[in-house]
């Protein structure tokens, strides 16, 4: 049988990390462990538990998702775990028992409105993926069985799948009033039957305008993508929308940002640009920033 190998991935939200594996490393269904006591059905889970610094665990597919606590750096211990998670896979033992298989978690599904009239954010108490995840049309859901069914509802425009949330934009054919509590229950039934969301086995297709992972950064960059990490993406997350750092050019200090979601197209995004990150940027890194400009805004 051949052997695991396991690599590291960085995602979207800096305290997570995926530990991705050559081959499967379950059968079926994505698996969340909030602590300790919630994971007595997965041994790994509860080995990582005793470390100080796991905040959450999250089992799917290829790979094993660790959410940690701010008391370390994921370049102090990340490639510990990896040899930890590949040795485990390795010995033959299991992730996850028969038992858990049969647990179901009562998924609640909400929806918010956002500052972005065609968008509306559906929320859950189910954590979907330790990454962001954007559809512009249904040509791009390969690798989305979820984002597929929903391009077939025909108001569908695009779909944004984050941490623990849907944004869904619509056309103009309906109203929000008509179809919310139609999502809600198609959200509710296809999580409650612990469908695939993202299938990790196929790549997504490759974006036309590409974010800059925050570990190939330095100097002025990372300290922006840092300042955007933690002062900003909490409340554009609130919005159902994404912020992603790109690029910054220290001869213009021009500031260059992917929005994500409901932040795509928002006609209050130039002034949230303006009036709200450009003015930040400028007051915490005086004298570096001269305009922060969205790509794809």
């Amino acid at each position: 049988m051949s052997q695991h190998q396991i690599h590291i991935e960085g995602t979207n939200n800096p305290s997570i990390v995926k530990f991705v594996s050559n081959q499967q490393v379950t059968q079926g269904g994505s698996y969340q462990f909030n602590n300790i006591e919630e994971a007595k059905e997965s041994p790994i889970s509860q080995e990582l538990f005793k470390l100080p610094f796991v905040s959450k665990v999250f089992i799917s597919a290829n790979f094993i998702a660790i959410e940690k606590y701010d008391i370390v750096a994921w370049s102090d211990i990340q490639e510990e775990i990896r040899e930890l998670i590949e040795i485990y896979l390795n010995e033959g033992n299991t992730l996850v028992t028969e038992q858990a298989q049969t647990i179901k978690k009562v998924v609640e599904i909400y929806a918010e409105s956002t500052p972005n009239p065609k968008v509306m954010k559906f929320g859950s108490n189910k954590m979907l993926t330790p990454d962001d995840h954007e559809y512009k049309s249904a040509k791009e859901t390969k690798n989305s069985p979820l984002a597929s069914v929903l391009f077939e509802f025909p108001f569908v425009e695009e779909v944004y799948i984050s941490e623990n949330y849907v944004s869904i934009a619509k056309n103009d054919l309906i109203t929000w009033q008509e179809v919310i509590p139609q999502l809600r229950s198609f959200l509710k039934e296809y999580l409650e039957s612990d469908k695939l969301i993202i299938d990790t086995s196929i790549a997504q297709p490759k974006a036309t305008i590409k974010a800059t992972p925050i570990e190939h950064l330095e100097g002025v960059s990372l300290e922006i993508a840092k300042i955007l990490d933690e002062h900003v993406k909490p409340a554009v997350a609130n919005d159902g929308g994404n912020i992603v750092f790109q690029s910054y050019d220290a001869e213009t200090q021009n500031v260059h940002v992917v929005l994500q979601g409901a932040c795509s197209g928002c006609p209050s995004s130039t002034i949230t640009l303006k009036n709200g990150i450009e003015t930040m940027l400028k007051e915490m890194l005086p004298n570096q920033i001269n305009q922060v400009v969205a790509v794809n805004g």
